[in-house]
């Protein structure tokens, strides 16, 4: 595997929080706990919403549609037993300021996202090959 992206993450000592990111970039808390950072679901729930609003901002700049605030509650439903995966999610996305003749473009933008480029979403999948390894000792 050639690796695009590279994150790093390191326990602090305490609890089930660690800390981390890209090399050189920002560096956030990830709690198990969610007391002190979100946790790895919440993230995963954080990372569909982020994706998904960013390829809607960038499909309506380009198609030249205006509006004033885009906001998105992003929820998901577990399953109730290990592994405790999402079995689904819900996106409540809220724009504001658009024409009414332009809404049309905003829902074709959800649906683009959706199914063609939020590459949160798709990473998703259950046959994306998932390689460990083991260092040190």
């Amino acid at each position: 595997m050639k690796a695009d992206r590279q994150v790093r993450l390191g326990w602090t000592g305490s609890g089930l929080v660690f800390d981390g990111g890209s090399a050189g970039g920002p560096q956030i808390v990830v709690d198990g706990d969610s007391a002190t950072g979100p946790s790895p679901m919440d993230l995963t729930l954080m990372g569909v919403a982020a994706c998904m609003a960013i390829d809607v901002r960038v499909i309506l700049e380009k198609g030249r549609v205006p509006f004033d605030s885009l906001d998105v509650t992003a929820e998901g439903e577990r399953r109730e037993s290990p592994p405790r995966h999402y079995t689904g999610l819900r996106l409540v996305f809220s724009v504001t300021g658009v024409p009414p003749g332009e809404r049309p473009k905003v829902e074709r933008a959800l649906e683009l996202s959706r199914e063609k480029y939020c590459s949160v979403l798709f990473s998703l999948r259950q046959d994306i090959p998932v390689e460990v390894v083991l260092e040190g000792g």
